[in-house]
This record gives C-alpha cells, structure tokens and sequence, in this order.
C-alpha cells in the first residue's frame, strides 16, 4: 500500500505542475463552472413556487442534492474524465502493452496516473453548497450523522467509478466508446435532483439498473437524518458489487486484448 501512495503523489504532483503551466485554463474552468452551477440552480428553482416542492423535498434539502451532484462531477472531471478517456487511446496506439508490463497494477495506473485540479472548484462549492443547505434545512451536524454521510459520499464515488470505468473497459472490443460516454453523462444529469421526484417506474430504473439514487439521493438522505440504516447498507452493498464488477469486467477484458506486439 505505501508503494503505491508514493506512486500515487508522484503521479499527480508531475500532472499539477504540467496543468499549472496553464493558468488560464484555471480561469476558464472556474468560469463554465460557475455557468453550469447557475443553470442547474435556475432549472431546479422553476419547479419551486408558494405552496410547491419537488418530490416532497423542500427548497434547501433539494439544494443538498444539486450540492452533492456538484462534488460528484467535480470528481469526474478531475479524476475520471482524464484518466478513462485514455484508455481509448492506449488501445488504439497500442501502448496499453507498456502499461501492463509495468510491475503495477494496470486498473489502478489507467484510473489514477493523471490529475486535472479543473475539477476542484466543483468539489468545493458542491460541499460548501452541501453544508450551507443543510444548515438552512434544519439538519443536526453531529459527528456520526457527518461520518455516515461521509461514508455514503465514499460509496457514491466507488459506484460512479465502477460506471466509468467499466464503460472505458468496452474499448477492448469497440474501440469508439465516446458516445456511450456522452450518453452515461447524460443519464447521470438525473441525480442532480432527488430520486422521488421523477416517475415511479423510472425511478425504479434509476435505483436498480442504474444506481443513480445512491449516488445522490442517498448521501443527501444521510446528512438530512432522513437515511434509514438499511438504505444505508444497500449504498454500501451496492458500491461493493459494482467495484468487484468492475475489476471482473477488467480481468475478463484483458482476455481478449490483442497486444500490438503480437
């Protein structure tokens, strides 16, 4: 474990000092940041009015969704988007063989080699949005009701993990996964608001096939003091399975690669 922490701090502070040479990228990221937080507050404030909620959520406790949605994408685009998009590329090349041969794991180079700090300024203004939201919600920020939404945040994050990259773990047989990507992003959009809020027989959808109430709706659940304990270990089972999913998937995958070597 420690030598891949070291590789780990390697990697990203060689990727930070690359993007830094690019201030002005920064600036740019921090503006469509701010447009995409604004669009995401004036769609969700036009299903509020007097007398009105959305799915039984108040005002502020659906803030506490669009916050979490905030950290989550914030994730992805430093982490995910970066690092699975490449995984094309390697295929393509040819320089996925160089990869597995390295005495490293080659999931955790492939998911964590680079770093992009586009993505910070979502991830704390989706948890100062969070904390702000909550407070105005009522809700009681105790240790253990913080450490319990610190966990079902962790979950959220193994689960839009394991979706990723088992999608980029596709380009081993179809080459061009840039529209499924396009399309998962979209699907995604949905957590943005909570899971009682749309149809029931798409939010069953939205829970089973694809878990996109755990990676919002629940964490949101836990800070409000709404989440039972067994929704709790449904999130945690649920993230549990899709990791283990997503290694299989990999390892499986491996099996039909052809070396450019070879």
């Amino acid at each position: 474990m420690g030598r891949y922490l070291l590789t780990l701090r390697r990697f990203w502070a060689t990727a930070l000092a690359s993007q830094l040479e690019y201030q002005l990228n920064l600036l740019i990221d921090l503006v469509a940041m701010a447009g995409n937080l604004a669009g995401s507050l004036f769609v969700l404030s036009l299903f509020y009015g007097p007398g009105r909620s959305l799915g039984g959520w108040s005002w502020e406790a659906a803030l506490v969704v669009l916050g979490t949605y905030t950290v989550l994408d914030g994730v992805a685009s430093s982490l995910l988007r970066p690092n699975l998009s490449t995984i094309v590329a390697h295929v393509q090349q040819g320089s996925l063989d160089f990869i597995l041969l390295k005495p490293i794991d080659s999931q955790f180079w492939l998911s964590f080699r680079t770093f992009s700090p586009a993505g910070l300024p979502e991830i704390v203004t989706g948890l100062g949005l969070i904390l702000w939201a909550a407070v105005k919600a009522g809700a009681e920020l105790s240790p253990v009701r913080c450490l319990a939404t610190g966990l079902m945040l962790g979950a959220s994050l193994v689960i839009l993990y394991s979706l990723w990259f088992g999608l980029a773990t596709t380009s081993i047989w179809f080459v061009k996964t840039w529209n499924a990507t396009e399309v998962l992003r979209a699907a995604l959009t949905a957590g943005r608001y909570p899971i009682s809020a749309y149809p029931l027989r798409l939010r069953s959808l939205l829970t089973v096939v694809l878990p996109v109430a755990f990676l919002t709706t629940v964490p949101a659940e836990a800070i409000l003091g709404r989440a039972s304990l067994s929704t709790g270990a449904a999130s945690l089972l649920m993230a549990t399975v899709c990791l283990l999913l997503c290694r299989g998937f990999w390892g499986f995958a491996l099996r039909f690669y052809t070396s450019a070597s070879s």
